[in-house]
């Protein structure tokens, strides 16, 4: 089994001591936790987000959207229908 060797700051070190011990883990067992869940939550990420692009993407939801009548807000080309941005002016409140 590989291993790797990773380095903390003192304080960061510490943090992880006591949040192990709190929990009644050894260190080791508390970072390789903390791991699986930073995995789990990033595949869970990009399957969200997959997941939006094809529902996003689909003409088929795009044109039930338009048949039910429902305004999402968006004019030609997916952008707002105003034409304006959300302050108002333009320029989106900045000087011209």
């Amino acid at each position: 089994m590989s291993a790797l060797n990773v380095e903390f700051p003192d304080a960061e070190l510490q943090e992880i001591r006591e949040i192990a011990q709190e929990r009644g883990m050894t260190m080791k067992a508390f970072v390789r936790a903390s791991t699986a869940d930073a995995i789990a939550r990033h595949r869970a990420l990009k399957e969200g987000a997959a997941e939006f692009q094809r529902v996003f993407n689909d003409p088929a939801l795009a044109a039930a959207i338009a048949e039910a009548g429902i305004d999402d807000g968006s004019g030609p080309g997916g952008r707002p229908a105003s034409g304006g941005s959300s302050s108002g002016s333009p320029a989106g409140g900045r000087a011209a």
